[in-house]
């Protein structure tokens, strides 16, 4: 008997169709030599810090760090439904001769899966279903090119370590500063993305409170009705402008140049579930959560392929299905008729293997949908219309550009006119007044034809303007912030190249700004997302850059990358983590007590830099198990202080005791009287 376990139970009822398992069990479908079950998404999770001793039951400093010599899983507690679909499914596997993980297709899929089948204890061969599409062909297609799961193994190490790095910070770090600054009135969570991201709009806050605005005036002129600008710019002083001002005045305006160049404009890119979210924040002011949620809808209805995806590129083995799909969008004849009967061009910024790693860019299956949400209506267009669009060939734009004179003062203005709409017959870009720049004119302004040395009459004004803050954040802007890690980055070719470095994973983001608002640390005021008083006190009390640095949190989620494609060890991921761990625990817990060495071990972090990348694949057989490998002896560096700094120092924990040296570590004189205050010697530089 082959054993299918996927991820939901709609999702495990469209496999057995296909398999032919149609006789309904309790918890899974039988049929054809096949058995079908089911999770609920996570059904098991890390072992939380009293599963492994009861000293860590309580919250205490002298408990801290804690780092379990290996992670374990368990069962979700409290949960009867998730209980007795276990018992099921671990009944099947005891019996089954192979399995099929039919999880979803990512990272946290095959994280879900791989820790229920360990925690069953499964010893039957295992294949992996990899399908970017729910659809009935697409599930067969899946089925007839199964692969071992071993091909999958970094994929999981990933998740892993992942999983094991948020436990590691967020554990530690929370109990430690809810501790330390909580004063008793409420927990100070501390997250690996959530806090990053946090400081981002925190930062934003200040940006904006301590903004001084500054006058300055511009200098312009209509002519023809047509407004022209100064050439100068901005004027920092009124009587600068008014001495231009008042030299015009009277005088005749004069064209010195017309020019006219045309361009080309590219359709834009197919989505991924960031750009996704982006647009339909824009347009319709859905949340990022919302967007993820009605995407992963359609999937699951079979309209759309896989959501959760950071690539904007599709295969080449996607451009010969591509007629059939257009064919299929029937909703939409009338944009594709143009291309019916023609060969489809094959740009390289659509499709491109080489970046294109799991899945392709989020398209439409070409299943006609029925009795669609209001939202699921608009996301169902948005990534119908992207995807014809890329077919269609390039806006072809004239930009017209007029110089005048009038005395020594020179003026500008330009026009862009639409020759050929190519790609804009489907996608009637929506202007965001939010996003223009400042001074910014409307480059789609259509101007009256002007001939070089006309002249005649005009009206000049001086207007006073004055600097304007940044922009709070919106959702649509913080998604962009953390896929480039804080970088303001408005070319798409360049978001490409920095994803690798941003922070949290295209499926998390909207999860990490939900719980943002349940935490209480941030609101939302119209559009814009502001933080908290709670929010703006716990960025204020985070000293340590490694706790709030988009960019060296973005360093983090390029070694997972990494780690993904067999370039970086799982093993020296978890230890840096650790290391760095011990560190941020001793620089808070020695604050108060000794401030030299806590500046040396905040030091650390603004040397550190990414290591050169492992080139060996890990193959550990306790990471494979779900178990965080032993942790080795940690380097002594000479970035961290001796032990001649501290010995002797007052207890940083009691303020007792003194410290002393022991066998391990340095600890509290007081230690017989229960103080538990220790500092390891894997930071303590080496003498």
């Amino acid at each position: 008997m082959i054993v299918c376990i996927a991820e939901k139970p709609s999702v495990a009822r469209d496999i057995a169709k296909v398999l032919g398992a149609n006789t309904s069990h309790e918890g899974y479908m039988e049929g054809n030599g096949y058995q079908v079950t089911w999770t609920f998404g996570h059904l098991c999770t890390l072992k939380e810090p009293h599963d492994y001793t009861d000293q860590w039951k309580a919250w205490a400093l002298s408990r801290l760090p804690m780092i379990p010599q290996r992670f374990g899983i368990k069962l979700i507690p409290n949960n009867p439904t998730y209980e007795k679909q276990f018992k099921v499914i671990e009944s099947l596997f005891q019996k089954a001769d192979a399995i099929v993980n039919c999880g979803d297709a990512g990272q946290e899929g095959e994280l879900i899966q791989r820790w229920v089948m360990q925690k069953a204890a499964v010893h039957c061969p295992v294949q992996r279903l990899w399908i970017s599409s729910l659809t009935e062909e697409a599930i067969r297609e899946g089925f007839k090119s199964l692969k071992d799961q071993s091909e999958y193994q970094s994929l999981y190490e990933a998740g892993l370590s992942r999983a094991i790095g948020d436990w590691l910070l967020g554990m530690n770090a929370t109990r430690l500063y809810t501790l330390k600054y909580g004063q008793n009135r409420q927990v100070l969570s501390i997250g690996r993305v959530q806090t990053p991201t946090l400081a981002l709009i925190v930062n934003r806050y200040h940006e904006i409170a301590n903004f001084k605005p500054e006058a300055y005036w511009v200098l312009s002129t209509v002519y023809r009705d047509t407004t022209f600008t100064a050439t100068k710019g901005k004027y920092g002083s009124v009587e600068d402008g008014q001495k231009d001002l008042q030299s015009i005045e009277g005088k005749e305006f004069t064209v010195t140049d017309v020019s006219k160049k045309e361009g080309r404009e590219a359709p834009p890119r197919l989505y991924d579930l960031t750009s996704l979210q982006v647009e339909c924040n824009k347009k319709y002011g859905f949340s990022a959560d919302q967007t993820l949620q009605t995407i992963q809808s359609l999937y699951e209805k079979k309209y759309t392929t896989y959501p959760r995806v950071d690539t904007t590129y599709l295969s080449d083995d996607i451009y010969p299905k591509c007629p059939d799909i257009l064919r299929r969008l029937t909703n939409y004849a009338e944009l594709t008729s143009p291309l019916s009967g023609k060969k489809l061009p094959k740009s390289k910024k659509v499709f491109d293997n080489s970046k294109v790693t799991d899945h392709h860019a989020i398209i439409p299956t070409g299943v006609v949908p029925q009795g669609l949400s209001f939202a699921e209506e608009k996301v169902y267009d948005e990534v119908c219309r992207h995807f014809i669009a890329v077919f269609y060939p390039d806006c072809q734009f004239a930009t017209t550009t007029v110089l005048g004179q009038v005395e020594d003062v020179e003026f500008k203005t330009s026009g862009k006119q639409i020759l050929v709409p190519g790609w804009r017959e489907v996608i009637k870009p929506v202007k965001q007044d939010e996003e223009k720049k400042e001074g910014q004119e409307d480059e789609e302004k259509t101007l009256p034809s002007f001939t070089k040395g006309e002249h005649g009459p005009h009206q000049p004004q001086l207007a006073e303007k004055w600097t304007t803050p940044p922009k709070p954040y919106t959702e649509a802007t913080l998604l962009r912030a953390m896929e480039t890690a804080g970088k303001l980055v408005d070319d798409e070719s360049l978001r490409e190249v920095m994803k690798e470095n941003g922070i949290g994973r295209p499926s998390t983001r909207a999860a990490i700004i939900e719980t943002l608002f349940k935490r209480n640390y941030i609101k939302k005021v119209r559009k814009s997302l502001e933080p908290t008083p709670t929010g703006i006190e716990l960025i204020g009390l985070i000293r340590e850059d490694l706790l709030k640095s988009a960019e060296l949190t973005g360093i983090w989620e390029k070694k997972l990358r990494e780690i993904e494609q067999h370039k970086y060890e799982a093993r020296q991921f978890l230890d840096e983590l650790k290391q760095m761990v011990t560190e941020i625990v001793t620089t808070v817990m020695l604050d108060n007590s000794n401030r030299r060495v806590a500046a040396a071990v905040e030091e650390k972090p603004k040397k550190s830099a990414p290591k050169k990348a492992a080139t060996k694949k890990s193959t550990s057989k306790k990471a494979s198990e779900g178990i965080d490998p032993s942790p080795r002896t940690t380097q002594r560096r000479d970035d961290m202080p001796s032990g001649d700094a501290i010995i002797g120092q007052p207890c940083p924990l009691c303020g007792k005791g003194h410290i002393i040296k022991g066998k391990t570590a340095y600890g509290c004189s007081e230690w017989r009287n229960g103080c538990g205050w220790r500092l390891p010697f894997a930071v303590e530089k080496q003498p």
